[in-house]
């Protein structure tokens, strides 16, 4: 089968990177898709492990559809009673961009009807729609559809172990590409010195522990009937690629009492509670006996002009902890404009966006160990 695993702005790499450790090689990216190749084993070890991947798709088909009739002619095609059941609840995700066939909604309609048509061509009986979810991405661009059904479900940030709210969480899979991209390993001290929810520190802590990130989690594919008994076994195998052996302190520090409960919670649910050293304390203050180590952090970004104009000492304060540990690096992600003017000019910048909100990852390199 094609698979494709959506990835969004900036994380690309990391997750190519993944994807090498994985054993899969060098897979092509083409419109913030990455493809390869595999079967529902591949399926069910993407989903469980894949940290930055934001799905896993199986590609369909492709084809030309500048008219409605073409889409359904294009849609109606493709193998649908491989992979669904009359009961199936057909859920269609559709985009378009450059094409004739603006109107999302309504090609939404054509390919609903079409694959309907085609599971009524192959003997299905009425459909009720009240068993398994299926959703079909159809995305066209510059008049070709490429049509997909999702075996994630929902998207694979959802771990599972963030249940409780707190205010500008950061995106699990985002969190993951920090992690993956930065110096840290299982040997190296890694602090977020402003951890609300926990999420930068959790991830660390499952990337440490070679913890699959999902494997607490289900997955749409697996109450499809065409898919063989695979999930099962990949989350054995998965567990029992765990490391237990000791890790370098992770440390989580926010300076409300809250954020600090919130987290730990959360890295209880997550199974990693017992690898990361929660405090409450000022970002400002951090210091550590440590020569290496990895800052990463989600900073406050200040929501009103008066805010951000406010959150300049904050940064400040927060630089001079940094720069005081010179053989540390951070990796800062922020919407602050003026973040390189109170912290200092970083090494490499790229883009990421965190709640749809453009940021800037920052990364500071420390010296070589």
């Amino acid at each position: 089968m094609r698979l494709y695993i959506p990835v969004a702005t900036g994380v690309e790499a990391s997750v190519k990177r993944e994807l090498v450790r994985l054993g899969y090689g060098e897979c092509p990216a083409v419109r913030g898709r990455i493809a390869l190749e595999g079967g529902w084993e591949d399926v069910a070890r993407l989903n469980l492990r894949l940290r930055a991947g934001e799905r896993v798709l199986i590609g369909m088909g492709e084809f030309p559809a500048p008219t409605f009739d073409d889409l359904f002619a294009g849609v109606s095609s493709l193998p649908w009673e491989e992979f669904l059941t009359p009961h199936a609840r057909v859920l269609i995700d559709g985009k378009s961009f450059k094409s004739r066939l603006a109107a999302v909604k309504a090609a939404g309609g054509v390919v609903k009807k079409a694959i309907l048509t085609r599971l009524k061509a192959h003997g299905a009986p009425l459909f009720d729609e009240k068993g398994e979810r299926a959703i079909v991405g159809v995305s066209i661009f510059e008049d070709v559809a490429t049509v997909t059904l999702d075996t994630s479900g929902d998207g694979l940030h959802k771990r599972g172990y963030r249940v409780l709210t707190y205010d500008a969480p950061l995106r699990e899979t985002t969190a993951a590409a920090i992690v993956e991209d930065s110096f840290y390993g299982k040997d190296r001290v890694f602090c977020d010195p402003f951890c609300g929810s926990g999420t930068l520190a959790i991830e660390a802590a499952l990337y440490a522990r070679n913890i699959a990130p999902c494997a607490m989690r289900n997955f749409d594919f697996a109450a499809w009937k065409c898919v063989p008994p695979v999930l099962a076994r990949e989350r054995e195998a998965a567990r029992e690629e765990v490391c237990r052996g000791e890790l370098a302190p992770i440390f989580a520090r926010d300076i409300s009492p809250r954020a600090i409960s919130v987290a730990k919670e959360h890295a209880a649910r997550a199974g990693v509670a017992g690898d990361i050293r929660f405090s409450v304390a000022d970002a400002g203050d951090f210091t550590s006996a440590e020569k290496f180590g990895v800052l990463a952090a989600n900073p406050p970004y200040g929501a009103r002009l008066g805010e951000k104009e406010e959150l300049f000492p904050l940064y400040k304060k927060f630089s001079r902890a940094f720069h005081a540990l010179p053989a540390w690096s951070a990796y800062v992600i922020t919407a602050y404009p003026a973040f390189e003017r109170a912290f200092g000019r970083a090494s490499r910048r790229r883009i990421l966006f965190n709640a749809n909100i453009k940021c800037g990852l920052y990364t500071f390199f420390g010296e070589k160990p």
